[in-house]
């Protein structure tokens, strides 16, 4: 008579057996569950159910004999063996012949409930200017690009002029050496050949330690871009604290009525002497902290409330780092600044502009290869150095930022391509991305 003996009890069987493993041997034995209680017949669907536990139950014996390692097959069903009972139709799980119809749509989120301060840079003849445009920043309602409310205003590319000739990459220079000795001619080839949206001149030869350039003198400079070209212009100066309000007062002065971006007010100068020549002289004020969200609602707290600068004429710089040179920095300050804005900071619900040209401070832009010889190959700098600059800025597009201040033209033209497009101004053609390495961008 055979043997019978628990699942378990095979278990305990080997425990004490000094076996690496069994050949030849086969284990063959049947499963048998007794159930207590059934009354009424022995529904089909249950044996159904049953016999498919009972599979599940020989498995783990075979995996059970295995660890053993002896060598457990489990077969065809015994011939003869009774087949397992059809499960009634009536059970049988039902086939779906339609999906239920499923809407998506885009709400607006409850917590941005403060939209961003729309600024407009440039006077036209109509607003007492000789500007050819107006251009307009901020007026957002929600992150850039996002689909839950439309941007009003698209992101705007200011080329950088300087008041002197300047060490630049070579890949720079080469667009700008035949204009180089003159801010006017420089500006214009920006406007006409490269599509600036507005000109930014920097008045770094009133810097004491390199030429001390006059304020009076670097006025004219002012004087000359403006009549070079018709559209908004943004006016900087040096970066030296002592001498900038004075510089950048006689700036605003000579460009009165023009509304210009003075660019910059920061807590390290004389802010008060700023603001109150851009109100004096119709201006806008560019708002410059240093990679820090507090200091920038201080700053922009005392433009407003012990300078009283409007609203509607303040844009921050939350300084830009670039690509590889603490990107991460300024994009995370930026993205925190948006969102607290939106989110009902009034102290920093202001549209925001980058130094995009930063991204050639970057060794990694201008260098011709690494100074480490077991370095990997960066590549020609002809195309480095202006991607460079297109990642820094693009990066900072999506974190919110609104004007951007940059140098190469390449890299001008693929930022303003994507961002119209992303923004809806410009169609970008269909890409056959299965066919991605021949396409072209």
């Amino acid at each position: 008579m055979a043997k019978k003996a628990k699942l378990s009890e095979m278990t305990d069987m080997f425990k004490d057996v000094d076996i690496l493993s069994l050949e030849g041997v086969t284990i063959e034995g049947d499963i048998e569950i007794e159930l207590d209680g059934l009354g009424g017949g022995f529904d089909p669907m249950l044996a159904a159910i049953l016999g498919q536990e009972n599979a599940v139950l020989a498995q783990h014996f075979a995996r059970l004999a295995g660890i053993f390692g002896v060598p457990v097959g489990i077969g065809a069903p015994a011939a003869g063996a009774p087949a397992a009972p059809a499960i009634s139709p009536a059970l049988a799980a039902p086939k779906f012949k339609d999906l239920i119809p499923a809407k998506f749509s885009f709400e607006n989120f409850a917590e941005w409930a403060t939209p961003i301060q729309e600024v407009p840079i440039g006077n036209t003849s109509a607003d007492g200017g000789s500007r050819g445009k107006r251009v307009l920043v901020g007026g957002e309602k929600a992150l850039p690009f996002f689909p839950d409310a439309v941007m009003p205003n698209r992101n705007q590319v200011t080329i950088d002029v300087f008041d002197m000739r300047i060490g630049l990459a070579k890949a720079v220079k080469e667009n700008y050496d035949e204009v180089m000795d003159s801010p006017g001619e420089w500006a214009k080839k920006n406007v006409e050949k490269f599509n600036a949206d507005m000109i930014t001149i920097h008045l770094i030869s009133t810097d004491p330690l390199v030429k001390d350039t006059p304020a009076k003198e670097a006025a004219k400079t002012v004087e000359e871009v403006l009549q070079a070209v018709d559209v908004p212009i943004a006016i900087g100066g040096s970066g030296n604290p002592q001498k900038d309000p004075e510089v950048l007062a006689r700036a605003a002065e000579v460009a009165e009525g023009e509304r210009c971006l003075i660019a910059s007010a920061s807590l390290n100068l004389d802010y008060a002497k700023i603001a109150e020549a851009a109100l004096k002289y119709d201006h806008d004020v560019l708002s410059w902290t240093q990679l820090d969200m507090n200091s920038q609602k201080e700053l922009n707290r005392k433009l407003m409330k012990q300078c009283n600068v409007p609203r509607d004429r303040i844009i921050m710089d939350p300084t830009t780092a670039a690509l590889g040179y603490g990107l991460d920095y300024a994009y995370t300050n930026m993205e925190r600044i948006r969102l607290a804005a939106l989110m009902g900071d009034e102290e920093l619900t202001f549209p925001m502009s980058s130094g995009t040209t930063n991204a050639w401070g970057a060794r990694e832009s201008w260098m011709v290869s690494s100074p480490l010889k077991e370095d990997s190959d960066w590549g020609p700098r002809e195309y480095r150095g202006p991607i460079w600059e297109i990642v820094t800025g693009l990066s900072l597009a999506i974190a919110g930022n609104d004007l951007f201040m940059m140098m190469h033209p390449t890299s001008v033209a693929v930022l303003k391509h994507i961002t119209q497009t992303l923004f809806g101004s410009i169609e970008a053609e269909p890409i056959d991305l299965a066919n991605w390495i021949g396409s072209g961008v």
